[in-house]
């Protein structure tokens, strides 16, 4: 089926309804096997939309009725017509940062993974920085992470900075280590790791929040940068076919060149947007509140999401025992009551919660929180008669938490982590 036959029915949320309306619709999609998602009806032959809202759902007989002579009709030819696709977790101007930077995505081996570095290193003058994401070392033959000391052989004189694919680690080299000012007198960060040589010194890879210890030093993105990341990054989900996306934490700084794209007509996909919290970001949310349905009904921010621990393969997970190949048991990147006042406060103003926790401990911290805050906020005093609670990457549950689970309706998005 051509893309834009695919494209009309994306782009339209199925609701599959009875109707006596007889004026001419503005699309009519017929002569196809179309999925509807409604147990009542769930094929059809064909349906019309106006106002960008499906208003019948039927045959083709009867879809003929609302064929005028300004009705823009689709043939399908036999061939298949579904909802749009929702992709859950994306991280929309990561992902147009990836593709416009180095796209380490799909490096088979630590010689691969070094021989797109290199090639990235000869584009660049001396001194420039290199910076890129996607590589996962669990794919490679030896499954081990990188160092700043292969990273030296094939870029000496540049500062280099590459994030694992799960966004919670990344290895530099040893020009961007010194620029940084990073040794082995510099203190662990709470919620994040140097992992160091048996020397003391870091051997280059950085996770979770000792990541800001190089970050901060890589050159800031233009405002031209951050939007056409946001482009990309559109254009790629529309690619894969996703229509809507849930992008799991930025900021207002963000929600402001979005809604930037919307007005000017370059925003193509529909967007459920969270702010990432702890923080001012979080602050201002719960103190404007949500935003829902806007650009006829494209964009709605009304989460707060929430980075509790980090990933399996770069060892951040919190787990309740330590790990079988690393002397750690991962680490929390908030305090828990800190995490609980967030989430408290939320539920009041209505705003929904998205937790990331992977490891064992962390989904039992984040249970237990979720658990307080439906306590502390009876159900006669929350805005949201159902309160969407969520825990995503949720890879890891002792036994005795899992039923607690659907005691408390807490959505588990159990997404890979790139373990």
């Amino acid at each position: 089926m051509s893309r834009v036959y695919l494209l009309w029915c994306l782009f339209i949320v199925f609701v599959a309804v009875g109707c006596s309306r007889t004026e001419p619709a503005e699309v009519v999609i017929r002569n196809g096997t179309l999925y509807t998602g409604n147990d009542q009806q769930p094929q059809a032959e064909a349906l019309a939309v106006n106002g960008g809202r499906i208003f019948f759902v039927g045959s083709n007989a009867e879809v003929n009725r609302f064929v005028g002579s300004a009705t823009h009709v689709i043939d399908l030819q036999g061939n298949t017509a579904v909802p749009g696709f929702t992709d859950s977790h994306y991280h929309l101007s990561g992902v147009g940062n990836r593709e416009t930077t180095l796209n380490l995505e799909g490096t088979i081996s630590l010689d691969d993974f070094l021989e797109k570095v290199a090639a990235a290193v000869a584009q660049k003058e001396p001194g420039e920085w290199v910076t890129g994401r996607g590589w996962i070392e669990a794919q490679w033959p030896e499954p081990t992470f990188p160092t700043r000391r292969d990273l030296d052989q094939v870029a000496p004189n540049n500062p280099v900075y590459l994030a694992r694919a799960d966004g919670h680690a990344g290895v530099a080299n040893s020009q961007a280590i010194r620029i940084a000012g990073v040794d082995r007198n510099t203190p662990e960060p709470f919620g994040g790791e140097i992992m160091r040589d048996r020397g003391g010194e870091s051997n280059g890879m950085f996770l979770d929040a000792a990541q800001d210890l190089i970050g901060r030093h890589i050159p800031q993105p233009t405002e031209a940068d951050l939007v056409r990341n946001l482009e990309v990054g559109m254009a790629k989900a529309l690619e894969e076919g996703w229509t809507t996306v849930h992008v799991p934490g930025g900021s207002f700084a963000e929600i402001e060149r979005i809604q930037k794209l919307y007005k000017n007509g370059n925003a193509k996909l529909r967007i459920y947007y969270a702010v990432r919290g702890p923080g001012e970001e979080a602050r201002k949310l719960l103190d404007q509140g949500p935003m829902i349905g806007l650009y006829e009904n494209r964009f709605t921010v009304r989460t707060l999401k929430i980075t509790f621990d980090g990933a399996l393969g770069s060892k951040g997970a919190w787990l309740l025992g330590p790990y079988a190949d690393y002397d750690s048991s991962g680490f929390p990147r908030h305090e828990p009551d800190e995490v609980y006042a967030w989430v408290e406060e939320s539920l009041r103003q209505g705003i929904q919660v998205m937790i990331h926790a992977i490891g064992d401990r962390a989904n039992r911290e984040v249970i237990n929180i979720y658990e307080r805050a439906l306590e502390a906020v009876p159900a006669g005093q929350r805005p949201v008669a159902e309160p969407r609670f969520r825990i995503e990457h949720a890879q890891i549950f002792h036994p005795n938490d899992i039923p607690r689970l659907a005691q408390l309706q807490i959505i588990a998005s159990m997404q890979p982590s790139h373990a």
